[in-house]
């Protein structure tokens, strides 16, 4: 048995029935499309990453600042 109760003939002649109707010069083009969408999605997705960290970073960094501005003022306060 192969894929979903598919055995491997079957899908060997879809796949031969697909090169006959596309041919292989739109097959290897429609390849290729699909990777570099792939590979679009995925420098997307690390970029985004990238940009998520920094702001995370940048976040806690005004954080410490504002807590020691915070902590300055109250000892300002009881001097």
């Amino acid at each position: 048995m192969g894929f979903g109760g598919i055995s491997i003939w079957q899908l060997i002649i879809i796949l031969a029935i697909i090169v006959l109707l596309f041919g292989t010069k739109k097959l290897r083009g429609i390849g290729g499309d699909l990777g570099s969408a792939v590979k679009g999605f995925k420098k997307a997705v690390s970029d985004d990453d990238q940009a998520n960290a920094k702001s995370e970073k940048i976040e806690q960094a005004s954080n410490t600042q504002s807590k020691e501005t915070v902590e300055k003022s109250k000892d300002d306060h009881k001097a």
